[in-house]
């Protein structure tokens, strides 16, 4: 018996009988043979970290852009915030955490430099629009690997599809991902924004903190607790009234924080810039890297563009902008 042939015996002891047992895996797009040390959800695990894309994230922004302090998540640290609180929920409800980890792990590779601000540019341009979560299958299904992408399990994708908007994924696991998605932003968003003076740990409503703790890591616990003690079987959930709260948290911090012109003053600039790269390179696709202007014949000029610009963080498209919009001196690199 191989190591990966314990490992799933050990799934079907210890994994609830709902649970995504790696053994029953729906498979990838491409046949692959079994590795003998590792299930096909730990593969998965490994590809999406050792890929490009996932390296980025470390220089995209989360929610303050370009922050200068050390401490301010970016889109990297709360993608492993991420992936500890699905495991943890995944653990207690005996659900498998190699697949939630995957998920987790993947579910933000699409997503474009400076947070939503660049999401919302793309959508105004990119002929069907432009969503995050259509963009991280993309990405581990055409664009990494030069093309050849990720071939990461069905399961895999599929919860990475539906971690946010109105489908909900096929698997429990999948389902945990939207719950630990937005109790991580919310929450480190807080985190982050009073560091930054924006917000004060008071403004909080105070039936809020009653209810979710007064703490970063009080009110994660909270919440945490409440979808393990809420899901049944293959159901996850939240009470109403934790969930209820979570909501109205998530309200709170859209009106003093996300539509906060001192904390998102400077997006209407990062918009501006996307828009201009945006419209010059599908005006100039001799203008892309070799390996875009590859694409423009398979998948047209926008397409191309549109997967260009979202995988750049924010420093190299403020690179890219600099060089093509931005004049220099005389003789500089001459």
């Amino acid at each position: 018996m191989t190591l990966r042939e314990r490992t799933e015996q050990n799934e079907r002891m210890i994994l609830a009988p709902y649970a995504t047992h790696a053994c029953r895996s729906s498979g990838r797009a491409r046949a692959e043979s079994e590795c003998d040390l590792r299930t096909c959800f730990q593969r998965d695990v490994d590809r999406v970290i050792h890929c490009p894309a996932f390296r980025r994230l470390k220089r995209k922004t989360q929610v303050f852009l370009s922050p200068e302090g050390d401490h301010y998540r970016t889109r990297l640290t709360h993608t492993l915030e991420v992936q500890r609180i699905s495991r943890t929920i995944a653990r207690a409800l005996r659900l498998n955490e190699d697949l939630t980890e995957a998920i987790a792990l993947a579910h933000d590779l699409g997503h474009t430099p400076f947070g939503h601000a660049g999401e919302y540019a793309l959508a105004e341009v990119v002929p069907g629009g432009f969503r995050h979560n259509e963009q991280s299958v993309r990405v581990v299904e055409h664009l990494e690997k030069a093309g050849a992408g990720l071939n990461l399990c069905r399961e895999v994708v599929d919860g990475i599809l539906c971690h946010t908007g109105g489908q909900e994924a096929e698997t429990p696991e999948g389902r945990i991902i939207r719950f630990a998605d937005r109790i991580a932003y919310i929450n480190h968003d807080i985190d982050d924004a009073i560091r930054a003076g924006i917000l004060h740990a008071g403004d909080i409503p105070a039936r809020l903190r009653e209810l979710l703790g007064e703490t970063y890591g009080e009110r994660i616990d909270t919440l945490v607790r409440d979808v393990i003690n809420s899901s049944v079987a293959d159901t996850i959930a939240m009470s109403p009234e934790i969930g209820g709260a979570m909501n109205e948290l998530r309200e709170f911090m859209f009106e003093h924080v996300y539509r906060n012109p001192v904390a998102k003053g400077e997006e209407t600039k990062a918009r501006s810039m996307l828009l201009h790269l945006y419209s010059y390179l599908t005006s100039n696709p001799s203008a892309l890297p070799r390996e875009q202007q590859a694409r423009v014949e398979q998948d047209g000029v926008e397409r191309a563009v549109c997967d260009y610009i979202a995988g750049m963080t924010d420093n190299y498209a403020i690179a890219r902008f600099n060089e093509l919009f931005v004049p220099r001196g005389w003789g500089v690199g001459v």
